[in-house]
């Protein structure tokens, strides 16, 4: 069997390439990798979120960028669209390109189901390399579950838990609030999963994050049980 030899690209030659590209790809030191194609529910928990983010900074000095803005994190070589982003005060744009911002202060990925929590880790860890970034929210878009980070210190972020309707969201680093249910407003669940789950749950209850407040250092890794320290 043939082994194709990986590709790769500098920054300037996947610039180039996704101006002229239909569909949008990440870069990831030296590898372009193609976006997959979102579904209704993640478009509509971006849109709801978005929407929220500006109609309540019209007064304020924050910007709210959506999916079409990418985001470049130097020392870790990576081009990527996070699907909602505040800059605090004016955005800084990578070498004049309108396209392209280097200082969020908030960064907000609509995850599907499926996720790795190791997948989850490494594109935080990633965003941690940022230095304007001080927050970080994980929206499941097929139930309803948020993590959201919020950074204590140079190694040390707190981690909390949503997963009911009748919860509020409330940002850290810029003064905003969101309920669940207007987060999640004309999202729609799959039925019959969710009532296999909620039968599994039933049977054999578990709890992801024993409290509803985790400590995260960046020394520590994502495992299947929750939260694991380790080296890395």
């Amino acid at each position: 069997m043939q082994v194709t030899e990986k590709r790769y690209y500098t920054v300037e030659e996947y610039l180039a390439l996704e101006e002229k590209a239909d569909s949008k790809s990440e870069y990831v030191d030296g590898e372009i990798i193609p976006m997959a194609g979102k579904s209704a529910n993640h478009n509509q928990i971006a849109l709801n979120f978005s929407t929220e983010l500006n109609f309540a900074f019209k007064q304020e000095n924050y910007q709210v960028f959506h999916s079409d803005m990418r985001l470049w994190i130097p020392d870790e070589r990576i081009y990527t669209y996070p699907h909602v982003m505040v800059v605090v005060g004016e955005p800084e744009f990578l070498e004049n390109r309108k396209d392209t911002i280097t200082n969020p202060k908030v960064i907000i990925k609509v995850s599907p189901k499926l996720t790795e929590n190791n997948q989850r880790y490494s594109i935080f860890q990633a965003c941690c390399t940022i230095p304007s970034f001080e927050e970080y929210l994980l929206i499941e878009q097929d139930e309803i579950n948020i993590l959201h980070y919020s950074k204590i210190d140079d190694k040390n972020w707190s981690i909390q838990e949503y997963d009911h309707e009748d919860e509020i969201i409330s940002l850290v680093t810029v003064p905003f609030e969101i309920t669940l249910q207007d987060l999640y407003n004309k999202v729609k669940f799959d039925t019959i999963e969710s009532e296999e789950e909620e039968k599994s749950l039933t049977k054999a209850p578990s709890n992801k994050y024993q409290d509803n407040i985790k400590f995260l250092n960046l020394n520590q890794v994502f495992t299947g049980e929750g939260l694991l320290c380790k080296n890395l």
